[in-house]
């Protein structure tokens, strides 16, 4: 039998928003949020713990700048933690901390730990409209302000050059070349991508936590109408993240002996049987397959072979949902259904995209989940610009061998073809994305493509080379000519491309 001192079990959650789209509440400072957050997860476990605690992991809050969180946070809770540390930004990381704090617990080097993590964008965002510098309102300014973001954030040197670098121009290249290789149109690309957050705003609905409960149609969602204007091809408003949030969450985990000491109830209790984690490239142009993840290849591989499960034992299976593309390329890399739902939380449009903290909050619903009805759980977290990604798997009852997972990275290499900058002549389209301005017209596109001796073209067009990029999945495979002049691509049709010239 497992040593239970060695056995690391979640035995409290907590989450909660301060306000809602559409009725903002009174800005909060994100320390505020994450404290209270703590307290809920401290009472969920329903025992007195706070001074028990020697460890607090908290996630970068990036509305806000805190040289220690955890330390501020110890001092509210009246803790005093040993082990504290705070994470750089990055979607998989309540993922990847959650399966580190349980490697710690196994291995006897933390006893009861606290992973928190909270924004206050909302706030933040609607004080400095309102004139109004937070810091005057209170707010930690040590240092304070929003937290700062390199270059180096956006994307590499090459992304810049093209123009790649933000989330809502990057993500539609991925989502567009995933349904070039699945064989769906853009409008058979659409229609999955609006029926899946339909169902994810039902789990919203019911979330307390929900930054936006309100159940949505597909036909809403996929509709071009009033505010749900297009933004990057073939997504309109309502299939991107919402980051203007005010919302916070905390896990509390420990060991089953002490869990048992503590006096914890048997059914509050969660195993952690451990996930794992891969990277690819923060460079997105220095990788070979814009249709497939292989760093989400790779962590699902290493974490089924660890637990010895398979993708259909799973009762819950909650996505990273930013964009999506994100849920389905889990669905596909899993083989499972088309018509899976992979979600209890309600995804970032809708229950809301806390930034790096969703994750923590997806930990919370599947946890509340598996208490009322399940066995198993596999947990996803993304990052960056499907760079980093983390899963990890929470059962009802323990893994025969406890802990099984594996909190440390798999680096994995670049797999692009070599670069042809300031090319000019026929490239065969990987993918291609178009942004529109908020008159309703393409404004700026994007392209990936292969020249005929397999070299890669990348860059951004004017507007008029935008209004062909802008068929999406129906475009890519298709031959086109382009000039680069320094990544801005001017590009035009070729005349009566031969099937051959098609991407297969």
């Amino acid at each position: 039998m497992t040593d239970p001192t060695r056995v690391p079990v979640v035995i409290g959650v907590g989450d909660l928003r301060s306000g809602r789209a559409g009725a903002p509440a009174d800005p909060r400072e994100p320390l505020d949020l994450v404290h209270e957050a703590a307290l809920a997860a401290i009472a969920d476990a329903g025992v007195d713990l706070a001074t028990r605690i020697d460890t607090i992991r908290a996630i970068k809050t990036a509305s806000w700048n805190y040289d220690d969180l955890p330390g501020l946070l110890a001092e509210r809770l009246g803790a005093t933690a040993e082990h504290t540390s705070t994470t750089p930004i990055g979607g998989h990381w309540p993922a990847a901390v959650l399966d580190r704090i349980a490697h710690d617990i196994a291995a006897g080097t933390s006893t009861v730990a606290l992973l928190v993590g909270g924004e206050a964008q909302a706030s933040v965002t609607n004080s400095y409209k309102a004139g109004t510098d937070p810091a005057t309102l209170g707010w930690t300014t040590a240092p304070g302000g929003p937290a700062p973001i390199s270059n180096e954030d956006l994307g590499s040197p090459a992304m810049q050059r093209s123009g790649m670098v933000a989330p809502t121009r990057v993500y539609p290249l991925f989502e567009n070349r995933l349904s070039h290789d699945l064989g769906h149109s853009r409008e058979q690309s659409l229609d999955w991508s609006a029926t899946l957050y339909a169902a994810f705003s039902e789990f919203a609905a019911d979330n307390p936590a929900s930054w936006n409960p309100e159940r949505r149609t597909a036909e809403e969602i996929r509709t071009v109408a009033g505010k749900n204007r297009l933004v990057t091809d073939p997504y309109p408003l309502l299939l991107n993240a919402m980051p203007f949030v005010d919302q916070a969450a905390a896990v509390v985990v420990t060991s089953l002996a002490v869990a048992r000491e503590l006096g914890v109830a048997e059914d509050r209790l969660l195993y952690v049987w451990g996930g794992a984690g891969a990277t690819e490239p923060g460079d997105v142009l220095a990788r070979g397959d814009f249709g497939r993840s292989a760093a989400l290849d790779d962590a699902l591989r290493r974490t089924l072979s660890a637990t010895d499960l398979r993708p259909t034992d799973f009762d819950i299976i909650d996505a990273y949902s930013c964009f999506p593309v994100v849920p389905k390329l889990l669905i596909e890399q899993l083989g499972l259904p088309r018509d899976t739902v992979p979600s209890v939380t309600g995804g970032h449009s809708f229950f809301g995209g806390p930034l790096n903290s969703y994750t923590l909050h997806s930990v919370v619903a599947v946890a509340k989940r598996l208490r009322e009805d399940g066995e198993l759980a596999l947990v996803h977290g993304n990052g960056g610009y499907l760079t980093y990604q983390h899963v990890v798997v929470l059962g009802c009852a323990p893994h025969t061998d406890g802990y099984v997972g594996d909190p440390e990275h798999v680096v994995l290499e670049p797999s692009a073809p070599e670069a042809a900058p300031d090319y000019t002549g026929d490239v065969r389209i990987v993918t291609a994305t178009a942004e529109f301005g908020r008159d309703g017209n393409p404004s700026i596109g994007f392209l990936v493509g292969l020249t005929p001796d397999g070299r890669r073209v990348s860059g951004r067009t004017d507007a008029a080379g935008a209004a062909i990029l802008a068929a999406g999945a129906d475009i890519v495979g298709e031959t086109v000519h382009v000039a680069d002049d320094g990544g801005h691509l001017t590009v035009t049709r070729t005349e009566n491309p031969s099937p051959e010239e098609s991407l297969s």
